[in-house]
């Protein structure tokens, strides 16, 4: 049964629903989102540039210094921020003991792709820089920014860099074309993500001539041999769930090793509700065990 701490994460796709079709209604904005989130305590905040990008330090107090967790905060790619999603990924950097580092890429429509799969793949490049080994660096990121914590390792790929860790997208958006079957039959739960909603974010996230197939927007289309092992979460009552489905399927296909864990009844992304929601709790509990042995912690 779902606890009503979770519920919240439903009210606020409702609300952000009722938003697109009723005029009237009162829109929820970014810093509503992360209203969701409780506040981790012991986690210092400190706002930074990543190869001229803003970005934000989360540093969990006594962490180890040496390993990072990349953060890619979710919005459909036209919306969140460090900010709104400073106090989830501050739970995760907490709970794994080690520094993360959010990103604000660019965001459309100003800013098209491939601007963000660029965006993440410069802030790698600039982590390495700095002497974090990649072997120490781990991807991580929901909805928009899970996608992005897959595509963003094939961009770094093409420009010869070593790859990371591991990756741990959540509620990952994977299918510019909403073709998955769970968009019909999680219709009725999922109050937010429909499959015409989904396609028009692509199109403004593609811009005029772009190809909702491209490898970069995409990952069920790209080649994604020889990546990390990659841990996926993913709400059971979502429509996204078999672009999580998919995703996983695609990557086991070339030898990728994949675990998919789907929690029943939880809407998109609501590892959000952290500090509050037990299931939210429990989902940041299982990527710290699993990545940290992957660290090397």
């Amino acid at each position: 049964m779902t606890s009503k701490q979770a519920e919240a994460v439903k009210r606020h796709w409702v609300a952000a629903r009722l938003a697109m079709t009723r005029p009237d209604a009162e829109h929820p904005d970014d810093e509503s989102w992360g209203d969701l989130t409780a506040e981790p305590r012991g986690v210092d905040y400190i706002e930074a540039e990543a190869s001229g990008l803003p970005a934000m330090w989360l540093v969990p107090k006594r962490c180890v210094q040496d390993r990072v967790l990349l953060c890619l905060h979710g919005g459909g790619f036209g919306g969140g921020s460090i900010y709104t999603h400073r106090k989830m990924f501050g739970h995760l950097a907490k709970a794994t003991g080690v520094r993360a580092l959010i990103l604000d890429y660019r965001l459309a429509p100003s800013h098209t792709h491939p601007a963000q799969v660029d965006d993440v793949a410069d802030a790698y490049q600039w982590l390495l820089d700095q002497g974090i080994e990649s072997a120490h660096i781990a991807f991580t990121g929901d909805s928009s920014g899970g996608g992005l914590a897959i595509t963003a390792q094939l961009r770094a790929r093409e420009r010869g860099l070593p790859l990371p860790a591991a990756a741990m997208p959540f509620s990952p958006w994977t299918d510019m074309e909403a073709t998955g079957e769970s968009y019909e039959s999680n219709e009725e739960r999922d109050p937010f993500f429909y499959a015409e909603t989904v396609r028009m974010l692509a199109a403004t996230f593609l811009g005029e001539d772009g190809d909702p197939r491209d490898p970069l927007a995409s990952p069920l289309y790209a080649d994604l041999s020889g990546l990390g092992p990659i841990y996926i979460q993913v709400g059971g009552d979502e429509t996204l769930l078999d672009d999580a489905r998919m995703l996983a399927e695609h990557a086991e296909k070339v030898g990728v090793v994949v675990v998919l864990d789907v929690f029943p009844g939880m809407q998109h992304t609501f590892q959000m509700a952290a500090g509050r929601a037990p299931e939210a709790d429990d989902a940041i509990r299982r990527m710290a065990g699993w990545i940290d042995p992957r660290l090397g912690l």
